[in-house]
């Protein structure tokens, strides 16, 4: 254990707040695999996530442009094992966590878009699913997750913060749902209301309201002096943060206690809503609790760093690091992360800008500004993960201070993989920060991945073969030994190909022939869906998107919100503003009720966005509602065909304006031979595989029947709970939308059912 860090374990659970027992809420056990003897040929498996972080800015990859985050740890892993180049995953968080777990794209699973508080059970990944966890139980594995869940709850759930429970993990450490709380732009209260702390914390003298030295204050009232003496340290404001209090500028601790201290505000990155959770046992950690107050992305490591080194010997163990960095809201690391940062422009070290905002007009400066804050969070990620591996004795150090990792050094397998494509402010040359996170274009589902360990044959090298990022769940099951379609159900169809056979051959031909991604709209309560978000350049332009969850997830990522709690009059130009917008179609008709001329009304993000490609072209629908003052607020789709690579430097992407066909389908002139067969053979996978969205009305258990089983459990959900689950089939009307409420009308649609055969299509490699 590092010095000054006690370890979390034995009694993880046992201290503040509120603790919960997962009770019924179990699934009906039909995702559940009895655990098997343990077995110490198995290896163990690191699994590594990192948020918002594309191919775009890897290095290792061949790209990362003129201003690349440094990553010599994971580089160093990349070295010693094998980096997949050609790896989709899906568009947003939620849908491409829950392919990597159960291996089964979101037209399976239904979980389209990133969950938030609005979306329902529905949308959330099906406690009768087959998660990795469960899958290698069967094996012996024992399975924690550490950092972001994001597959399901807790809001519109039975299960609340204990769902990891539900998919296997023995241990959880870390955070339900997605997001880092916003900033607190009072930093704890301790600085005047009107005074605006763009990052969190008080900054350094030189900026306006900014102070050199101050008393920290914590929650056990407890007080220590803290100042900046020396270039390298950070700010007293953010020491005194990051060391979990809060500090009054320019005051000492024999000063009298400011009276508006709030130990209970969240604050980004460094106080977060921690849940823990054992052997079914939940514990909310209230913000107060030292445990919740630090640098998230070391907290994480801390937690899996003092679970892994108690596993017993010769146990098998999948430990998965679900790092949040590098998410926004984008709030300043602590300085010991940041030993060799240099950002745009040359800048010495990382600590020249103590003052750095946290916010971004759009402009040219501020995306070279952001993009600097961005880089630092990457960073300190991987400066924990190379931590990680040194102090659980997976790796070692060089006299240098470099990882010294050799693969054979340990019976641990590590994967490491990006959750989907950078975001926009963030990406890197020549990647296309217009189509990047949300979208189905390559910037928005390309991927690094990386697999290193026993096992792998001829370590560093490329595989430029497509993977998709449910082969993982295959993949964890192939060095488990797990069949995993002899594991799971035949109605439960899995869309992944193993890819152990690269890791041993590296003349290993392609097995996969199709990729596929899709972005869409998760189901939420009566048709309802996020509200619309507009983020603008300096220029005046403005994309609108339905991505954010909520108003304060909007203004976290640059955005300015339209939907519920609307409540700005000027970007309206007109007096009736205070109202909220369930479309980007209505902000923009409103807007041009208002006098806004056509040509300066928003781009309106797709509703839904579908990708598929082969070896050498891609093809891409999009759905979009739209406004324009002839057809009113109507629907349209459109298609592009794309060529594209993935060679080093300089890819050949799907940009605007490079695609072979019309929206609307139709060849525009000069297209090669093959090309035509190539469009319509790619159209044909994607029907294909667009058919695998079935609904099967009362098949909420999704074993391919409708049968009594689906009425006992709709019984025990509506008398114990009562609200949105996977039994939730429709609203008080007949044939409308579902209501969040299992009840009377769910019953109905099971009833109607029965006896009812589901086929659920295999998928199309």
């Amino acid at each position: 254990m590092s010095e000054g860090r006690r370890s979390i374990f034995p009694a993880a659970g046992a201290a503040i707040g509120a603790v919960f027992l997962l009770a019924a809420c179990d699934g009906g056990g039909s995702g559940q695999v009895a655990e098997a003897p343990s077995q110490p040929d198995k290896p163990n498996i690191l699994f590594v996530m990192m948020d918002d972080v594309g191919i775009d800015q890897m290095r290792s990859f061949g790209y990362g442009g003129a201003n690349p985050p440094k990553m010599p740890n994971m580089d160093a892993v990349a070295q010693a094992g094998i980096r997949f180049r050609n790896t989709w995953s899906q568009p947003e968080c939620s849908p491409a966590r829950a392919s990597f777990f159960v291996g089964r794209y979101p037209t399976r699973t239904h979980t389209y878009q990133a969950l938030g508080p609005g979306d329902l059970a529905n949308a959330q990944l099906s406690p009768y699913e087959t998660a990795a966890p469960q899958l290698l139980r069967k094996a012996g594995y024992e399975s924690a997750m550490f950092g972001k869940f994001h597959l399901a709850g807790p809001e519109n759930n039975e299960a609340g913060i204990a769902t990891p429970a539900l998919f296997g993990w023995d241990y959880f450490y870390g955070w339900i749902g997605g997001l880092p709380e916003s900033i607190d732009l009072r930093a704890g209260g301790a600085v005047p209301a009107g005074t605006s702390n763009q990052c969190g914390f008080v900054p350094g003298a030189t900026a306006a309201d900014g102070a050199a030295h101050g008393a920290c204050h914590f929650p056990d009232d407890s007080c220590q002096p803290v100042r900046k003496d020396a270039p390298e340290q950070d700010v007293a404001g953010l020491q005194c943060l990051a060391a979990g209090g809060i500090l009054v500028p320019g005051a000492s601790c024999a000063d009298p206690k400011p009276a508006g201290l709030d130990f209970s505000r969240y604050n980004g990155y460094y106080v977060s809503p921690l849940v823990i959770l054992e052997n079914g046992r939940a514990e909310q950690v209230p913000p107060e609790d030292k445990r919740a107050r630090g640098y998230r992305t070391t907290i994480e490591t801390d937690a899996a760093i003092d679970w892994i080194k108690s596993r017993a010997a010769g146990k098998p163990w999948m430990a998965t690091v679900s790092y949040t960095a590098a998410h926004t809201p984008w709030q300043q690391p602590p300085a010991a992360l940041l030993s060799d940062l240099v950002g745009p422009g040359g800048y010495p070290d990382a600590h020249v800008f103590d003052n750095l905002s946290c916010t971004s007009s759009g402009s040219a400066a501020d995306v070279l500004r952001m993009q600097v804050l961005q880089n630092r969070m990457t960073q300190a990620m991987d400066a924990e993960f190379g931590r990680l591996l040194v102090e659980t004795g997976i790796a070692a150090r060089n006299p240098d201070g470099s990882l010294n990792y050799d693969p054979a050094a340990s019976n641990t397998v590590i994967v490491i993989v990006g959750d989907n494509g950078s975001l926009g402010l963030a990406v890197k040359a020549p990647f296309d920060s217009s189509r990047a996170k949300g979208t189905a274009y390559q910037t928005g589902v390309w991927v690094p991945l990386i697999v290193a360990g026993r096992g792998v044959a001829d370590p560093g090298r490329d595989v430029e073969h497509m993977v998709n990022g449910v082969d993982l769940f295959e993949l964890f099951g192939e060095l488990a030994g797990i069949d995993v379609r002899q594991a799971l159900p035949a109605s439960r169809p899995v869309d992944s190909v193993g890819i152990q056979a690269y890791l041993k051959n590296p003349s290993q031909p392609a097995l996969r022939q199709t990729n596929f991604a899709i972005s869409g709209l998760n189901q939420q309560a009566d048709g309802g869906r996020n509200g619309p978000c507009v983020v603008t350049t300096a220029a005046g332009g403005g994309t609108c998107m339905q991505i954010a969850t909520s108003k304060s997830v909007c203004g976290d990522n640059s955005g300015f919100w339209w939907g519920e709690g609307h409540d700005d009059l000027a970007p309206m130009g007109g007096d009736n503003a205070i109202a909220s917008y369930g479309t980007c179609a209505q902000v923009n008709q409103v807007r041009y009720e208002n006098g806004v001329p056509e040509a300066e009304l928003y781009t309106v993000m797709p509703d839904q966005s579908v990708a598929v490609r082969e070896a050498r072209y891609k093809l891409v629908r999009n759905t979009f509602k739209r406004f324009d003052p002839v057809k009113g607020i109507h629907d349209e789709v459109e298609y592009e065909f794309y060529e594209v690579d993935q060679a080093k430097g300089t890819p050949l992407l799907d940009e605007e304006g490079t695609s072979k066909v019309n929206p609307d389908g139709t060849p525009k002139p000069g297209w090669q031979a093959g090309e035509e067969a190539a469009y319509k053979d790619l159209k044909d996978r994607l029907d294909r595989l667009m058919q695998s969205a079935v609904l099967c009305e009362g098949d909420g258990n999704i074993d391919g029947i409708v049968d009594q089983a689906d009425l006992e459990n709709w019984r025990r959900i509506h008398a114990d709970w009562g609200k949105s689950s996977v039994y939730d089939f429709a609203g008080a009307v007949p044939g409308s939308p579902p209501d969040g409420y299992t009840n009377g009308p769910d019953q109905d649609v099971v009833s109607l059912n029965l006896g009812k055969t589901c086929v659920y299509p295999a998928s199309v490699y």
